[in-house]
């Protein structure tokens, strides 16, 4: 119980860190930003507030100004469900990726950011 109000405090600390120090936004023009929101509209982050590894990604994707659907499998049954049985396991950062009518579920966060940079990291020319 102690272990678990430490862990919850100190995700919470960072959680609140984190929106103090978030990086700035890629600016894109219109266009080009309606397209990463297109792409990212087939994206889904299985993430934990407080989860360190679940909040460097976060700040990347804030930082490629990428707006993901974020699920939170410990407060909700369906997302925690969806995630062990498709994904194999529960465990975050978890990226859903749906391209070509499949889902790939892709663990570790800085799989989950290399990822990111190489589909939004550069500005179309």
């Amino acid at each position: 119980m102690i272990i678990n109000l430490l862990r919850n405090g100190i995700g919470n600390m960072l959680a609140c860190a984190e929106q103090l120090t978030r990086p700035p936004r890629m600016q894109r023009n219109p266009a080009d930003q309606a397209r990463v929101d297109e792409k990212a509209s087939k994206l889904a982050l299985y993430q934990y507030r407080g989860c360190p590894f679940c909040i460097k990604v976060r700040r990347e994707l804030h930082r490629l100004n990428v707006d993901v659907a974020l699920r939170d499998p410990s407060k909700d049954p369906t997302h925690r469900q969806e995630l062990l049985e498709q994904g194999g396991r529960v465990m975050v950062p978890c990226l859903r990726i749906q391209e070509n009518g499949k889902d790939r579920w892709m663990y570790e966060s800085n799989d989950i950011i290399a990822y990111l940079r190489r589909e939004f990291g550069a500005t179309p020319a």
